[in-house]
């Protein structure tokens, strides 16, 4: 007999990210077949048994990685990164004072991951009319519509943030901001039209000064202009007040079933570290395509749920069925018209000008609800809009995942200054 890790999360009384943990720390002997792990009766005696003669409970998964091990910075540059456990605090955060901002917030990707931390969300902003009705739509606290760049927008956006703090602290803002505009001119950055998001998030800090800034960017931004653009945002911080960290984080490996990557910058003007969150999954325990959309396979058209298969011609089906998993469709496309691999996280989901990823067992491009919870996306996260713009939306998304891990590590460097409470 064996069984699977929903069912050892019912028969234990856990989580099923805790029964990972302890098959991903060798606790419970498992053997993963298909993309899926399986627990033979012998293994999940043999846990039983170290529980019954000496701990009432399973012990904490060991830490995979030595926290000031992980990865040198990607282009070759030492750099500082403070990495912490937040292992302890995966499975049930609990609830804390903590507020937040979301700029370009998109559908919620990044809000949903710090509200998955504890965090308290207070408002989102955006410009893509459909995202802000999906964001209104799964959140309690508002979304200014509208692009801020406009005056009124702003001013909107402030009254807003008061209204919704009634006299509390403002702790975080979050954005990931647009950066195709950087261009160089000499040995300096130049101003670029391209460039006045970024110039709006710096000054949005500035006037509602919170406690930490996070900032969300692709990972081809820390070698853009040779690194240039990099220090730039580094050195504009610290002008504002605002000492920063930088690293590049891989979703994967805090269990978001997708090998996507996000160069992440952190800073604070309150004196604590800026901690990112040390990964929680090693390579060979990563969570699958498999694992994660094998079971809508034969789920009905649901469009409620986002799950409306795209009908292809027949040619086009026997195209996507002679892709192999992992490669293009096309050859003059690296990303988009992808095929994930079933027994591997996937590749980077995305909406690349109506080329999405391909499912790597039905003859089709993947649904968008196929394509959250590749993202990680709870199933109860509905999306607004024309099917082709929940694409977008999904694709331009941060994990919430992802997200949820970096609210842990913000909450981590509040509890290592003795002075903040949570």
């Amino acid at each position: 007999m064996e069984y699977t890790i929903n069912e050892v999360a019912d028969k234990l009384s856990i989580s099923i990210k805790s029964v990972r943990r302890l098959v991903a720390s060798g606790e419970i002997e498992a053997e993963k077949r298909g993309g899926v792990y399986r627990i033979p009766q012998k293994g999940f005696d043999k846990y039983l048994t170290a529980l019954r003669i000496g701990r009432e409970e399973a012990p904490e998964p060991q830490q995979l990685f030595p926290l000031n091990s992980i990865p040198q910075s990607p282009i070759g540059r030492s750099e500082s990164i403070n990495w912490v456990d937040i292992s302890d605090m995966w499975d049930n955060p609990s609830p804390s004072t903590l507020t937040f901002v979301d700029l370009f917030c998109g559908a919620g990707g990044l809000s949903k991951g710090l509200e998955l931390a504890g965090l308290d969300g207070i408002c989102g902003l955006d410009w893509f009319p459909e995202a802000t009705e999906t964001y209104r739509r799964n959140f309690r606290h508002p979304c200014v519509y509208g692009d801020i760049t406009r005056e009124e927008v702003k001013a909107l956006f402030y009254r807003t943030v008061e209204k919704e703090l009634n006299g509390r602290r403002l702790n975080v803002i979050a954005g990931g901001f647009p950066c195709q505009g950087f261009s160089m001119a000499g040995h300096r950055i130049v101003d670029d039209p391209r460039n006045s998001l970024y110039k709006e998030l710096l000054e949005i800090v500035q006037t509602l000064q919170p406690d930490f800034v996070i900032c969300e960017n692709v990972k081809g931004l820390r070698s853009m202009l040779k690194g240039a653009v990099e220090k730039k945002i580094l050195s504009d911080f610290q002008q504002a007040g605002y000492r920063m960290n930088v690293a590049t984080l891989m979703s994967a490996d805090y269990y978001t079933p997708q090998k996507r990557e996000r160069v992440i910058f952190i800073g604070n003007r309150i004196g604590c570290s800026n901690l990112h969150p040390a990964p929680l999954l090693t390579p060979n325990h990563y969570i699958t395509t498999g694992e994660t959309i094998g079971d809508l396979i034969d789920h009905p058209i649901d469009k409620g749920f986002n799950h409306v298969p795209t009908k292809h011609s027949k040619e086009m089906q026997e195209k996507i069925a002679r892709c192999p998993e992992g490669q293009s469709l096309y050859k003059g496309y690296s990303d988009a018209w992808k095929k994930c691999p079933w027994n591997e996280p996937s590749c980077t989901i995305k909406e690349n000008h109506g080329g999405v990823n391909l499912h790597p067992r039905l003859p089709r491009v993947l649904t968008a609800r196929e394509m959250a919870r590749l993202q990680s996306f709870p199933d109860s996260f509905i999306f607004q809009g024309s099917k082709s713009k929940q694409l977008v939306q999904i694709g331009n998304a941060v994990p919430p995942f992802l997200a949820k891990a970096i609210g842990l590590a913000i909450r981590k460097s509040y509890t290592s200054k003795e002075d903040m409470l949570l």
